[in-house]
Order: C-alpha cells, then sequence, then structure tokens
C-alpha cells in the first residue's frame, strides 16, 4: 500500500484514464471487533465492481479480464491487520493502486473514466502535518504528527542530548553563584542548537510547529533562536521521551483549536465573497463557476455526494445507470477545481448547511 500522499501523487491520481477506470471504497476499522468484518466487506465490493463490469456494455470482454486482474491484485497487497479508517482501491487498464487513509470513507464502487480521489483529497487536507519539540535542559526531542498520532523522528541529529553535571559546579556553589538550570548558558546555546537543527527540518518539510516543554523552558525561547521562537507554546513538561500518545494528547487541544479557527475562517471568507457578489452556493451554481475557472476558494461538506447530469448547461438528478450521469459530481467539482489552482477545503457536514452544502469564493 502506498504509504503516504502528497500533491503531485495526487495529481497523477486525477488523470483521466482508459475507461473503465474502477475506485472501490472501503470503511475499515482499526480495532476489535469492529475489523472482523473488514475483510468480508471488501470481498463483497470488489465482487459487486467485477459484476458491474460484467455487465457494462461499454466493457470488452479483454478489458474486464484485464481491470478484474488489477483488482485482484491490488487486493492481494491490502494488509487489513494494519488497516486505518478507510481504503480506496483504483483499478484500471495497467495499473492498480491501494491507499490506506486515516479518514472513513462511504462504502462505494464506482466506475467511470476517472478515479474518484475526493475522498484522498480529503485525507490528505485532513491529515495537517505539523511538527512537535519536547523540549527540557538536558533534551530536546521532535515528533512528526498528524491527527491522529505522533511519531518520534529520529533523524537530523534528533534527539540532542547533554549532560547536566557541571565541572565547576563546587566552585560557584562556596561563592554562591549556581545558577538556576534553566538560566545558565550552556542551557541557552543548547536550545540555540536545537532551534538550528528544527529550521534545518522545517526547511525540508514545511508544517506548522508546537513546542512543549515547562514554564520555565519556554520562557527561554525568545533567546534561542527563530524557528522555535515563532512556534505556538504547549505548556506541558516531561515529553521528551514521549510516549507518542501523552505528546499527542498534549497537543490535541491545539489541534481542535486550529480546526475551529480555519472553518471560521473559510465561513468569514464565504460571507465577504458573498458581500462583494463573488460567490456562489448550492451544486448548480458551483459547478458553473468551477468548470468556468472562476472559483478561488471551494468549500464542500466532505460527506457530499450527488449523481447528476448536465441538462443543456444546468445539473439534473440523475440515477446511476443513466449513461450521461456522472455518478458523483461532487468529487469532479474538486478536482476542476484542484486543477484550476483554486483552494479546497472540506468542512464537516453541516456546517454549509444554509449554503447549499456547498460553496466557493469567486476570483471575480
Amino acid at each position: 500500500m502506498h504509504p503516504s500522499l502528497n500533491p503531485a501523487t495526487l495529481a497523477g491520481l486525477r488523470q483521466p484514464r482508459p475507461y473503465p477506470a474502477v475506485t472501490v471504497l472501503l470503511p475499515t476499522h482499526r480495532r476489535e471487533p469492529d475489523n472482523a468484518q473488514d475483510p468480508v466487506r471488501l470481498r463483497n465490493l470488489v465482487a459487486e465492481a467485477k459484476e458491474r463490469l460484467k455487465s457494462d456494455p461499454a466493457v470488452a470482454r479483454e478489458q474486464r479480464i484485464e481491470v478484474a486482474a488489477q483488482l485482484d491484485q491490488a487486493v492481494a497487497e491490502i494488509d487489513l491487520v494494519h488497516a486505518e479508517d478507510g481504503l480506496a482501491l483504483f483499478a484500471a487498464p495497467g495499473e492498480h493502486q491501494v491507499w490506506s487513509l486515516a479518514r472513513t470513507v462511504p462504502s462505494r464502487v464506482v466506475l467511470s473514466d476517472t478515479f474518484l480521489t475526493r475522498n484522498v483529497v480529503a485525507a490528505q487536507a485532513a491529515e495537517r502535518p505539523y511538527w512537535v519539540l519536547a523540549v527540557s535542559a538536558d533534551r530536546v526531542s521532535l515528533w512528526s504528527g498528524t491527527a491522529e498520532r505522533v511519531t518520534e523522528h529520529k533523524a537530523d541529529g534528533f534527539p540532542l542530548t547533554r549532560s547536566l553535571e557541571d565541572p565547576d559546579a563546587e566552585r560557584k556553589e562556596r561563592i554562591g553563584d549556581l545558577p538556576s538550570t534553566f538560566r545558565d548558558e550552556q542551557t541557552r546555546k543548547f536550545l540555540r542548537e536545537a532551534d538550528l537543527a528544527t529550521a534545518s527540518v522545517i526547511h525540508a518539510h514545511p508544517r506548522p510547529l508546537f513546542v512543549a516543554g515547562e514554564a520555565a523552558a519556554l520562557s527561554l525561547l525568545d533567546g534561542a533562536g527563530t524557528v522555535i521562537k515563532e512556534a505556538r507554546r504547549v505548556p506541558h513538561g516531561g515529553l521528551t521521551h514521549g510516549p507518542p500518545d501523552a505528546v499527542w494528547q498534549a497537543v490535541r487541544p491545539f489541534l481542535a483549536a486550529q480546526e475551529r479557527a480555519e472553518l471560521d475562517s473559510v465561513l468569514h471568507e464565504l460571507d465577504a465573497a458573498q458581500g462583494r457578489r463573488q460567490y456562489a452556493a448550492g451544486l448548480d451554481e458551483v459547478w458553473q463557476n468551477v468548470t468556468t475557472d472562476r472559483a478561488r476558494l471551494l468549500a464542500v461538506e466532505d460527506t457530499y455526494q450527488a449523481t447528476m447530469r448536465d441538462d443543456g448547461g444546468h445539473l439534473v438528478p440523475a440515477e446511476s445507470d443513466d449513461l450521461d450521469a456522472v455518478d458523483d459530481i461532487v468529487d469532479d467539482i474538486v478536482e476542476r477545481a484542484l486543477d484550476t489552482g483554486a483552494q479546497v477545503r472540506f468542512v464537516p457536514e453541516g456546517a454549509l448547511a444554509d449554503r447549499g452544502r456547498i460553496a466557493c469564493a469567486l476570483r471575480y
């Protein structure tokens, strides 16, 4: 299974394929007993995909055999023991891909001339990777985080460690000049080294940075460098050795606050665009503006899906067996918006209830 997502990979996934390009989406489970039925559900969905290939008059026998074989190869690569929250299988003539997603997906089978990538795009957007720098006087560790977990980054010089033993401590104690651990120059130097090492990592992998530590340690950061000086502070000590769940739990409230702030920002931007009359809402209106490259920001509820067809320049509801229907027009809208350079933001279900579940701010 592919380990990670990036913009170049997503752009490749969105490219048109020879028909039939098959997408199989399966919600999976991380733990027992919920995960016991995942293999059965997977077999059922793949069987449904093969049956639809067989019954589709537009699919020649050679194509059906080829794509069915690609589906079988994809299934053979799946490791449900280490499943996350969703699984996406893509199969087309000559290729197959499997993506494990830290985000649930609907149970679906789709045949089209493109893969159904909206759920993969949403998963990549939801990852919101970040760094956590845990600091103490004698150890600095770096943690790579997503919405669901953190793992320690053991490269690029991390973790940084030093001894707190001062060979001149006895003399200083005799003359009453023994400084606080967090005030001595050696600690300042140690944190400056940590700042330089962190800056190098962030330059190669830009992400938001949180710094966690005791209040005394955090108070030193303003003079310790540039990168950690500008980071968000998490007043929680004792995290330099982990464990990972403790680090994640410490930053979790800050992540939730950041997510709320991002949603507020999207809604504020839509309101401002509406005030400037550079705004569209609802499926048909958004589709017309996205297809003419006018969308600057697209906001869509992440569970929204609709089967529609183009009826002379307007979208109308359609049945899935309608040959002119688009099985998930929302996916097409998302892909078109991304291709034209628009920002795409997925929001929780209900956040756009008064806007037709999908809305956009226009370029003009």
